[in-house]
């Protein structure tokens, strides 16, 4: 009988509820702040919700699970049955996540495996549908791992947004590179690049960065067979153009999915966020 691995990650990877009952991911949600409330993201405060708080400009901050909840988490794994659990999460570079579940593993009653994927959204779920699937074919733990592991080496990630002032606010862009972008009036196209968000393009329209967008995903996708996901936030109309865009472009897709991201991504992208996570399978 071969051996059973959990697996686990956290609310940012954004995959359907249906995916993840399906093959048994569980995910441990992150908390934003919106202004004394602390909400888990998922359950608490919607995208809907998050986008008229920014709008407002209201004050959104963004916190990590506890190393408890992780903690829970890994021997609800246990008592279910699994031998052992790979726990895959979005980049430390943008939050303490991962310390917080490497914490938690040591002194979980079964192995956990934890792992910086470098990716977030759905670049960071394609990871997890991947481990889960060589679980689900008679992997072990490090079956699992490798998986996760290759399908975050050739994943990409790409995404417009319409201002850098809400990645300036919570670090997670250089303060030089928002503030040239505001005085150039550019639209920007980042990139995840080492689990860091890179300036990418600086196109002089938004119509005209997405699609330069458009472009840059059909050609990174080529004639691969590959997953795509389509996310944005407050922006639906924007994301289904693209999507349809993409169905006609990419001869390789072999699944696509559109989705509006959470909370915690949007508090830091803003209103107008429309990305998309190219991954070869």
């Amino acid at each position: 009988m071969s051996r059973h691995v959990a697996v686990v990650t956290d609310s940012t990877a954004y995959l359907p509820p249906q995916t993840m009952e399906r093959h048994g991911i569980t995910a441990v949600p992150l908390t934003v702040v919106l202004g004394d409330q602390a909400l888990e993201e998922g359950t608490e405060i919607s995208a809907r919700s998050l986008a008229l708080a920014l709008q407002k400009r209201h004050s959104v901050t963004t916190s990590r699970p506890s190393p408890e909840v992780f903690a829970e988490t890994y021997r609800a794994a246990a008592e279910g049955g699994a031998d052992a659990v790979v726990s895959l999460h979005l980049s430390a570079e943008f939050s303490g996540t991962y310390d917080a579940a490497l914490l938690a593993a040591k002194d979980a009653p079964i192995p956990v495996r934890v792992v910086d994927t470098g990716m977030v959204a759905m670049a960071l779920g394609f990871c997890a549908l991947a481990a889960a699937e060589a679980a689900e074919a008679g992997g072990g733990l490090d079956e699992a791992v490798a998986a996760a592991e290759k399908r975050a080496a050739g994943t990409s990630a790409y995404f417009y947004v319409d201002t850098l002032e809400y990645l300036r606010r919570g670090g997670r862009i250089g303060t030089a590179q928002a503030l040239l972008g505001s005085a150039l009036a550019v639209k920007p196209i980042l990139q995840l690049d080492g689990g860091r968000i890179e300036m990418l393009e600086k196109v002089r329209t938004a119509s005209k960065a997405i699609a330069r967008l458009e472009e840059i995903v059909a050609e990174r996708a080529g004639e691969a067979t590959v997953d795509i996901a389509v996310h944005h936030l407050a922006a639906p109309d924007r994301a289904e153009r693209l999507a349809e865009r993409l169905r006609e472009r990419v001869p390789g897709l072999a699944d696509l999915h559109v989705s509006e991201v959470g909370a915690v991504i949007g508090a830091h992208t803003g209103p107008g966020l429309l990305g998309a996570v190219i991954s070869p399978r």
